[in-house]
């Protein structure tokens, strides 16, 4: 049996409103970025799946000392509907996510993993189909240390952004953001209006109508 890291934990993480979930689920992500300038995840942490779309609860673990043994314990704690968020302590060289890891989250009920920091088996992870987001690849990998400095569901940093167990994760091809609750309940109103004047909008462009009358451009433009 493994021992449990001296430094991790697992304390209760509040579930998220089932109603703001379905809601996040049916909004554009580049539109909430016409409403936040927070929360977005280093754009070099990209999804290496084609076609991927997330949207789950944080579930956080700091990975020290190239430690594979804390990354199973942050397994060990998924559960369905989580999102694996990954901080890696700069460690750019060690993959911490493979063809292992990803089936065993995917098992778990997880919706996507997010790593600062690179994974491996990168032709099995597209097999595997679990949507995973990180700088890049490699072949040298995390090794069975049992080290004790690493956490799970402790405050971590991903991408810049500082990243709560129970945030909102939305991902997909276009990158990464992370909001709390309350911040995603007060923005995805206004980003699903958006969402739904779009449609109208891209109709009037191709119709030929003159941009001025169809783009906002705040106060009058000056001629040269």
């Amino acid at each position: 049996m493994m021992s449990l890291p001296r430094t991790s934990t697992s304390p209760q993480v509040p579930p998220v409103e089932a109603a703001l979930l379905a809601n996040l689920r049916r909004v554009s992500f580049p539109t909430i970025g016409h409403y936040l300038e927070d929360g977005f995840v280093d754009p070099a942490i990209r999804s290496l799946l084609a076609n991927v779309r997330v949207v789950g609860r944080a579930m956080t673990a700091r990975i020290a000392d190239a430690d594979a043994v804390a990354m199973n314990h942050a397994l060990s704690a998924l559960t369905p509907g989580d999102v694996l968020v990954v901080d890696m302590g700069g460690d750019a060289v060690h993959a911490s996510v493979g063809a292992v890891t990803s089936c065993a989250a995917l098992s778990a009920g997880a919706v996507g993993i997010v790593v600062d920091g690179v994974v491996t088996d990168i032709v099995e992870l597209r097999q595997g189909g679990l949507p995973v987001f990180a700088r890049g690849t490699s072949i040298l990998t995390t090794k069975r240390h049992d080290g004790g400095n690493s956490a799970i569901n402790v405050p971590v940093m991903v991408g810049g952004v500082s990243v709560n167990p129970g945030d909102i994760v939305l991902a997909d091809d276009n990158g990464v953001l992370v909001l709390t609750p309350d911040g995603a309940a007060d923005v995805v109103d206004l980003a699903l209006a958006s969402d739904a004047a779009e449609p109208e909008t891209l109709d009037r462009l191709r119709a030929g109508e003159p941009l001025a009358d169809v783009l906002h451009m705040g106060g009058k433009a000056r001629r040269s």
